[in-house]
């Protein structure tokens, strides 16, 4: 009873350091108000813009016709938080559709296509966005949407980041290496506090452009992505090994090399950074708009949000060492993977929307959030790479186990 109060205390203190500490943010940067939103007023905006850029196009300017798509793109779309609307309140889906509209519409004119054919792109652009400004009108219409709005963003920014962190801790838990918790804890306070820093760099400093966040975002997931990877695959190779199955005799305790801590640490710190500056930015636009009269409806928005994500982590870091060893390095190896697999294409489709990578359509294939499938072929080619390497690292594993177990038979 004694040691289960102190891992409970252990959790705790973490966890109210970093909701005080983003809740001091979030007001921090709520003071900047703006006028109050309305989505019809963003859509004008938008479609304001959309116009420039044709005619800037017309005159045969097609850099700067891109540039004014792009203004509207991270300007009124995504710096009024429409997309993030549409995401939360719409579809995943539905967000994607609109974000590969103004892709397609840069397309069209690095493509030369006759203006009138960019003009009724834009124009059915144009519809779309009004539909859903329409949707969001009535969604966005008192308090309890904007407790409900407040409580999506941190539960749906959050809850990976706490799928990571208590899969982590209850494998460190699980091979005996309690004094490395703390570690992890600290891996995430210090994302946290890197979020509060990036948040007040863009904001305030840099004024980094849309598009430099968005590629800020996309190489941290990649990141994140290839240690996940790592990781997942180092747990998988220890499933069968021999340290392991004396570990389940009870003969000796696992201990962590310096650079598989490293690792933990560093897969623990991405995977709350990933998201950390984009998620108080969320909460800023928020404040600043006209649910900001909502105040105490968004800091209880979030603060549920951050007890869900509470309650989550404590049922993956406690209810997971109940498993028995193989099944749970199995079971978190596996949570790893689809991590990495989703971060993959999230990562490649916000390399595309800051303009580094290019987009090749898939025509036909839906996109798929959960799984960060999106219908390109160069996300789709990344993560057919990490299915051919975990289909690799699976038969490697099998034929080792395999050639491991007949030596022991061989030597009874």
């Amino acid at each position: 009873m004694h040691c289960f109060g102190e891992n409970r205390l252990q959790v705790s203190i973490p966890f109210a350091k970093a909701v005080s500490l983003a809740l001091v943010l979030i007001l921090l940067l709520g003071q900047t108000a703006m006028a109050a939103r309305s989505w019809d007023k963003v859509v004008a905006d938008i479609e304001e813009l959309l116009n420039q850029s044709l005619a800037v196009y017309q005159q045969g300017n097609v850099q700067g016709a891109k540039k004014l798509v792009d203004e509207a793109y991270f300007g009124p779309f995504e710096g009024e938080e429409m997309e993030q609307a549409i995401r939360l309140n719409i579809s995943s889906r539905r967000a994607y559709e609109i974000e590969y509209a103004f892709t397609e519409v840069k397309k069209m004119m690095d493509q030369n296509i006759k203006p009138d054919e960019v003009k009724q792109a834009i124009e059915e652009l144009v519809a779309m966005l009004e539909e859903d400004a329409s949707l969001l009108q009535e969604e966005a219409s008192g308090p309890v949407s904007t407790f409900l709005y407040s409580l999506g963003i941190i539960v749906r920014e959050g809850f990976e980041a706490i799928l990571i962190m208590g899969a982590i801790i209850a494998y460190l838990v699980k091979t005996g290496n309690e004094d490395k918790v703390k570690t992890i804890y600290g891996s995430a306070l210090t994302a946290i506090g890197a979020s509060v820093l990036t948040a007040l760099a863009i904001k305030f400093v840099f004024k980094i452009s849309g598009a430099s966040q968005e590629i800020l975002e996309g190489v941290t997931m990649l990141l994140a992505m290839a240690v996940l990877f790592m990781v997942s695959y180092w747990l998988i190779s220890k499933v069968e090994a021999e340290k392991w199955q004396a570990y389940i005799e009870g003969k000796v305790k696992a201990s962590l090399t310096k650079g598989s801590s490293l690792a933990l640490w560093f897969a623990s710190f991405l995977a709350v950074y990933r998201e950390g500056a984009e998620t108080v930015l969320f909460y800023q636009a928020l404040l600043s708009g006209e649910e900001g009269n909502h105040l105490g409806m968004i800091i209880s928005g979030f603060v549920l949000g951050c007890l869900i994500l509470a309650i989550v982590f404590y049922i993956v870091r406690y209810g997971s060492v109940r498993l028995p060893l193989k099944p749970f390095f199995i079971g978190t190896s596996a949570l790893m993977y689809y991590l990495a697999f989703v971060f993959a294409g999230e990562g490649v489709r916000e390399l595309q929307e800051g303009g580094v990578l290019g987009i090749t359509s898939v025509n036909g294939l839906p996109a798929i959030g959960f799984l960060g499938i999106y219908p390109t072929w160069e996300g789709l080619s990344l993560q057919l790479l990490l299915v051919i390497a975990a289909l690799g690292g699976i038969i490697y594993h099998y034929f080792t186990s395999r050639k491991a177990a007949e030596k022991t038979s061989f030597r009874r």
